[in-house]
């Protein structure tokens, strides 16, 4: 796929073109990400709906549920369409009090994978971020060992692509100089800039920038620029700030989350939202 009537078009990751208008599946699992949907039936709903839009990245991980997300994915969607990227993640596992622990030892991302492998039922994962840090944030520690047991599986035809994900730029630059990646997925969005040099930087290799909690994650984004803004353009307050991180950089793929399908199609919508540079202006002042 070459061309995508969704908002912001498409991006090259790797060999794969993917539609810049994705969909994270962390949010179909029950409250904390631990356990079954509430409403399994409108979860499937929300997947076929996402690819009948014509969304071809869809974001997961085992550690969702866990299991829960991907049986969801597996169930809704396999055998899946041709030109669907369903990307995970490897690197944290979960406790019994809904926490997540890192787990990047060699035998743990190796299980971790194969986890992956076995509940969205495919032979090969067509990109895997390493998640690194903590809930918290980035944290400085290596990386060698954990990404190098991933090129190990990358090398023996169980993974495609690689990312990294929760990662400093030290540690991106360490991974980069293991093996090439795909993207970053970091924390983004209007009101959390830290990263706007590394999407610039990153954009000029050809490297996507997948921002998470694009909306403000558990905390919704508020800022009376961004109401006034979207006061003046008879839009919603989270349009404006999907639409902004389409215009922001052309690297940047959306992975808003719902489990909703009115919602996913109120966000398809609102991306789709061409801001003036006045409308850009006023917003890149929340962050800075």
């Amino acid at each position: 796929m070459s061309t995508s009537s969704l908002p912001g078009g498409t991006w090259t990751l790797g060999d794969l073109t993917v539609t810049r208008f994705g969909y994270g599946a962390m949010q179909l699992a029950s409250p904390y990400v631990m356990g079954p949907p509430a409403d399994r039936e409108g979860a499937l709903a929300v997947l076929r709906e996402a690819v009948d839009s014509g969304i071809t990245h869809i974001d997961t991980a085992h550690a969702y549920g866990p299991g829960f997300t991907n049986e969801l994915i597996r169930e809704a969607l396999h055998p899946y369409p041709e030109g669907l990227l369903i990307a995970t993640k490897v690197g944290a596992t979960r406790d019994a009090q809904g926490g997540w622990p890192p787990a990047r030892r060699p035998i743990d991302l190796r299980h971790q994978v194969y986890d992956n492998l076995k509940s969205l039922k495919l032979d090969v994962l067509d990109l895997v971020d390493l998640r690194l840090g903590n809930a918290e944030g980035p944290q400085p520690e290596p990386v060698a060992e954990a990404f190098e047991t991933l090129v190990e599986l990358q090398r023996q035809g169980l993974i495609r692509h690689l990312g990294v994900s929760n990662a400093t730029e030290e540690q991106i630059a360490e991974a980069r100089g293991i093996a090439p990646i795909v993207c970053v997925q970091n924390m983004y969005n209007l009101a959390h800039r830290h990263d706007d040099e590394l999407v610039d930087r990153l954009a000029a290799d050809g490297i996507a920038y997948v921002p998470f909690f694009p909306l403000g994650g558990f905390t919704p984004l508020q800022s009376s620029a961004l109401s006034a803004v979207a006061a003046r353009r008879g839009a919603t307050p989270m349009s404006v700030a999907l639409a902004w991180l389409l215009q922001r950089s052309p690297n940047i793929l959306l992975i808003p989350g719902t489990s909703s399908v009115a919602h996913l199609r109120e966000n398809i919508a609102g991306a789709g939202l061409t801001l003036t540079p006045e409308d850009v202006a006023e917003l890149d002042a929340i962050g800075r």
